[in-house]
Order: C-alpha cells, then structure tokens, then sequence
C-alpha cells in the first residue's frame, strides 16, 4: 500500500480543498458556491495561488465549477468518495493529523 509523505505535501492545496470541503451552504454568499477571491480570504492566500490550486483540486473532479463571471466553486462529494483511496488529493485530503477543526465548524 501507498504511503502518505506528510512532510512533502502540498499544504495551501489542502487548505483550499478542506475549506471547501467543509464550507456549508449557510457560509456562502451565493447559493452558487464560493467565489476564488472570497476563498482567498477565507483562507488568507493570494489569489492567483487559490486560482491554482482550484485548477488543481478541478482537474481531479472533486470540485464544480458554475458560473462564468464570476465563477463558483463548490466541493463535489460524490465525486470525491468516488477517488481511489491511493490517490495522493484523496490522500491529502484525507489526512486530518495538523487540521485545526474548530475553524470549520462551531460547537
């Protein structure tokens, strides 16, 4: 079985995915999804590294775009449970040993 290199990972690429992974609808401005700029602030990363990383986390199917200008952004659960349990986002997002879970939920 794979292992998971936890010290080479791609940590803004995790940030942005488990933001929107874990976004409810409730947080967002449009019933949409979430803007890449308001994502850059929510995460306080610049824009064009945001950008990227939606490329990225797009690219594996795990987001859905809507929109044109501007662009929506949401997180695509199906499609993410859907990903072999080997693939490295997958991975990535499945690692939860430095995530801070109160800034995605309030209890």
């Amino acid at each position: 079985m794979f292992e998971y290199d936890y010290e080479n990972e791609d940590k803004e690429l995790k940030l942005v995915g488990l933001e929107l992974m874990f976004l409810t609808p409730e947080k967002y401005s449009n019933p949409k999804g979430i803007t890449a700029v308001e994502l850059s602030k929510r995460v306080n990363l610049s824009l064009d590294i945001v950008k990227k990383k939606l490329k990225v986390l797009y690219e594996h199917s795990i987001i859905r775009c809507s929109g044109i200008n501007p662009r929506y952004w949401k997180f695509d659960e199906y499609n993410f449970q859907r990903l072999d349990e080997d693939d490295e986002i997958y991975q990535l997002l499945c690692s939860f040993d430095d995530v801070d879970f109160d800034r995605y939920f309030s209890y």
